[in-house]
């Protein structure tokens, strides 16, 4: 018996939704307290995240016209990492919230359809496994029907030639109680005997 699958936690469902949101707010609340603790209008600290996120961005466009078409994950990773160091830099450089504001907005924009993406593809392969398993289900379900009648017309043509058997030895355990029978009398007669196999013309 198959016992039916757990239903995943809402939670489980809501979190990819989330991430984000929460990855971009996540930047902007630490660039605002770098902010706060003499981030703002420091040329030394809006140089060093502007060289880091242009390497993570130049990585990133590496990655993504590689040899072999170039990694994905790798390269996404990088651009991620490259819009994080600058929403970082810009909410830690300014001194207002219009910028990194608008800054985290746009961020979180691109990381919904970069993800919203991704979704699809996992939602597509999830879909295609789904009926791929149902479809070998199906399949298994019906080997199991044709064996099951197949085992149930052996058990029945067993039962029927035990059931012939019986009825024979019962005829014949009948007829040697008729008055009058001499099973010596077919061998006296001399009749000859049945050949073991019958050939058919």
């Amino acid at each position: 018996m198959n016992e039916p699958l757990p239903q995943p936690h809402w939670l489980t469902h809501a979190a990819p939704k989330v991430a984000p949101a929460v990855a971009t707010s996540t930047v902007l609340i630490l660039g605002r307290s770098w902010n706060a603790n003499g981030a703002e209008h420091s040329v030394g600290n809006a140089a060093l995240m502007v060289v880091l996120a242009a390497g993570a961005a130049t990585a990133g466009a590496f990655a993504a016209t590689g040899r072999g078409g170039g990694d994905g994950v790798l390269a996404g990773t990088a651009f991620a990492t490259s819009g994080a160091l600058a929403l970082a830099g810009v909410s830690g450089y300014a001194d207002g919230w219009s910028l990194p504001l608008l800054l985290w907005a746009v961020a979180t924009v691109v990381a919904y359809g970069i993800a919203a993406r991704y979704w699809r593809t996992e939602r597509r392969d999830r879909t295609a496994h789904e009926r791929h398993t149902t479809v070998r289900r199906e399949e298994h379900a019906h080997v199991e029907r044709v064996e099951a009648l197949r085992a149930g017309a052996q058990v029945e043509a067993a039962r029927a030639g035990a059931a012939y058997a019986e009825q024979l030895a019962t005829a014949l355990m009948t007829r040697a109680t008729l008055p009058g029978y001499d099973p010596q009398a077919i061998t006296r007669a001399g009749l000859p005997e049945l050949p073991a196999h019958t050939e058919h013309q």
